[in-house]
């Protein structure tokens, strides 16, 4: 990752609870979407292509979790 976590704007879902269960996303980080774990702020950081994150988050969305 060359650009700085600091410099990410991180944002979880509106359908999270305050269990700790949850993911959040970076915007502003072209060209992909980093993802991590909520709980775990300075842990490992996955990067998706713009594509393959879309196609997670309607695959979600179709799953009615």
């Amino acid at each position: 990752m060359n650009q700085s976590r600091s410099s990410i704007t991180w944002h979880k879902s509106s359908y999270s609870t305050n269990g700790g269960n949850c993911i959040e996303f970076g915007k502003g980080f072209p060209p992909a979407v980093p993802v991590r774990d909520s709980k775990r702020p300075d842990g490992p950081v996955i990067m998706f292509s713009p594509s393959a994150w879309s196609g997670l988050v309607e695959m979600a969305r179709s799953a009615n979790l």
